[in-house]
């Protein structure tokens, strides 16, 4: 999967589009288009990889483990959720049901 694709599925999953997430991070409507073709600056790929909570090994491609090292966060246990009952598969999409809410809330207060 590449750098843009990556980008992609993260923008999706958050129910947003590449051009509102270009203007939310500040560059240019069609700034996130160009990655299918080169690869972004540094300072660049810090600010996408921080604005979705993943690592920019993750954005490039280098790890399928989005989060980032030593800032793993257990969303199941910050909202002190037992999980040891609920099947693999479920807790994950809990997590990232978790972690989609967590977002949703911070960028909400963020705004206000």
């Amino acid at each position: 999967m590449t750098t843009f694709e990556r980008i992609q599925e993260l923008a999706h999953k958050r129910d947003k589009n590449l051009k509102e997430v270009s203007l939310e991070l500040g560059y240019s409507k069609n700034y996130l288009y160009t990655l299918k073709t080169k690869e972004p600056a540094a300072d660049k790929l810090r600010k996408i990889a921080d604005y979705f909570n993943v690592s920019t090994d993750y954005l490039l491609g280098r790890t399928d483990n989005p989060n980032i090292e030593g800032k793993e966060e257990e969303f199941t246990t910050f909202f002190r959720i037992d999980t040891k009952d609920i099947p693999e598969e479920h807790r994950k999409k809990l997590e990232e049901e978790l972690r989609d809410y967590y977002e949703y809330m911070k960028n909400k207060l963020k705004n206000k």
